[in-house]
């Protein structure tokens, strides 16, 4: 296997407000701690350090070896569960919803930049430790997207309803006929029946969905030291009990995201959309399979199908005696992640990063530290069959990336035996009414509003032309064009990124652990680019 790497911003896959992020745009500055590197990431560790709490350090680590007694553990994970201990250990955290056989590609992707981070800041500050954190969505309500996944090509999908409660204390023995039909697809290769393995000693041993995809992904990467945390626990939720009762009683994330997105279309961009909408009460309530969104009025408080409204003395009450009940959304969680973790960065996608930049002040107001933002490492794996391929169309690595027109264009002029390409005859245009305009100058400037139209004209007649031709050429070359759109599809499933459709298992049948040792090398979380590897 090899590598290349392009920049994330040259691949047309991310957003305006991802480039300019990791452009530092002054405009945004304002959003963030600053654009991660080493030096930021050092100062941000020290930061941390000096304002976290040696009382929720404590508590975090007997959780966590809580959490752990029933896991077989590596001496990896045992070393960092140990170092956690310590004053001078930080974390870099992801997370992500407990996605069926892990679910699309990318979420393995975000742990392995967690992971080697982590291993990065170490050789530079070895006065300092650093811990990976995969945090566990266990409290997320969203069932159907976590309930399917794609290998090769083929959905497979778990029917059994979550009932709206917490997906991690769904009970998996439903799973047995899907995981079934998926392990016949995956033959009886020494990766394939290592792959079972892994199933069978993580869905198939009975629990909940928590514990099993706690197993799952453990055995991906205990040799790394990963820690898994499962923050839907009393213990932690104490720590958080001030700040539960802060947003019963003022809403104060509310006020500060309305204020930070306003800001956001003053100061950045006028036509920005936020990735997500601030609601009045940013919690739910959990009780036995069901996880009711609070909603507040002059009554009290109340969820769906609630008829009698709790007061505020009563709900204080129950955050108090009660705090495991109370779940934060999508827009809360980040507050509760960083007051329980010495966390100093946290690493997602681009529409994660892009509501995190919505929380500073909010961040700000509660007094916690923000923590800086890193765009987790994307890419692109290719086949040995493919990279032939690619090479018999006579395309470049980053032709792969261009949209289906623009690929099916450019590979129609490169294969037709005559020039389709009118940009000579535009430039010669163009020479010619530069000419022209500077005789109306000369004479009688109030024909210029009529050249210029004319010349808008005639360009427009130009612009059809060509891409009259070229639709006559692509019917021409019908057959060499099907082969091409059908070889960018296998890429870019449905116009996709690979990462975003296709599961790891395909991969690991073809590399076993080598698969997540060659990411370990290649990935640089600093770097900005995305990955395109052959083999």
């Amino acid at each position: 296997m090899k590598a290349h790497h392009i920049p994330f911003i040259k691949t047309g896959y991310f957003s305006e407000l991802m480039c300019d992020y990791l452009n530092d745009k002054k405009e945004l500055q304002s959003f963030h701690s600053g654009v991660p590197g080493f030096e930021n990431l050092y100062q941000q560790a020290l930061k941390k350090k000096k304002a976290f709490s040696p009382k929720i350090r404590k508590t975090l680590c007997e959780t966590l070896r809580q959490q752990y007694s029933a896991v077989e553990m590596s001496s990896s994970v045992a070393e960092n569960l140990q170092l956690l201990e310590n004053e001078n250990t930080l974390t870099v955290t992801t997370g992500h919803q407990l996605c069926l056989m892990t679910g699309p590609l990318y979420f393995i992707y975000k742990i392995v930049s967690t992971i080697k981070l982590c291993r990065q800041l170490k050789d530079k500050y070895p006065d300092l430790d650093f811990v990976p954190i995969y945090w566990m969505a266990t409290e997320d309500h969203d069932f159907e997207e976590i309930s399917a996944f794609v290998f090769r090509g083929k959905k497979f999908q778990w029917n059994k309803g979550s009932g709206g409660g917490a997906v991690g204390k769904i009970e998996i023995q439903s799973l047995e006929p899907l995981l079934h039909l998926f392990k016949q697809e995956l033959g009886s290769s020494v990766n394939a029946n290592a792959l079972k393995t892994l199933i069978e000693k993580s869905y198939e041993s009975g629990g909940d969905l928590s514990h099993a995809t706690r197993i799952f992904v453990h055995s991906l990467f205990e040799a790394y030291g990963l820690l898994i945390i499962d923050a839907d626990d009393k213990a932690l939720k104490k720590h958080f009990i001030p700040y539960l009762k802060g947003e019963l009683q003022e809403q104060s994330c509310a006020k500060h995201l309305v204020s930070q997105i306003k800001t956001l279309k003053k100061d950045y961009n006028p036509h920005y959309k936020p990735q997500v909408n601030p609601r009045d009460l940013h919690l739910f309530f959990l009780e036995k399979d069901k996880r009711h969104r609070l909603v507040k009025n002059e009554n009290g408080f109340s969820w769906e199908g609630k008829q009698e409204y709790i007061d505020i003395e009563e709900m204080m009450d129950w955050v108090d005696k009660s705090p495991e009940k109370f779940s934060p959304n999508v827009l809360l969680r980040p507050l509760y992640q960083e007051v329980i973790l010495p966390n100093i960065a946290y690493i997602g996608g681009g529409g994660e990063l892009a509501y995190w930049l919505e929380l500073k002040s909010f961040f700000d107001a509660q007094a916690v530290p923000f923590p800086l933002l890193v765009l987790r490492n994307s890419a692109l794996v290719i086949s040995e069959k493919n990279v032939r391929k690619i090479s018999k169309f006579k395309l470049e690595l980053k032709d792969l990336f261009l949209k289906r027109n623009a690929l099916i264009n450019k590979k129609v002029r490169q294969i037709s035996n005559i020039d389709l390409d009118l940009s000579s005859f535009k430039k010669l245009l163009e020479e010619q009414f530069e000419h022209l305009e500077s005789l109306i100058l000369k004479t009688d400037a109030s024909f210029e509003g009529a050249v210029k139209a004319q010349k808008a004209k005639q360009f427009k007649g130009i612009n059809h032309l060509e891409q009259r031709l070229l639709k006559a050429q692509r019917i021409k070359l019908k057959d060499q064009i099907e082969r091409l759109v059908l070889f960018q599809e296998q890429l870019f499933p449905g116009g996709q990124l690979q990462e975003r459709v296709e599961n790891f298992s395909d991969f690991y049948l073809q590399h076993g652990g080598g698969f997540i040792d060659f990411l370990m090398e290649t990935f640089e979380p600093l770097s900005a680019k995305f990955s395109i590897i052959e083999g």
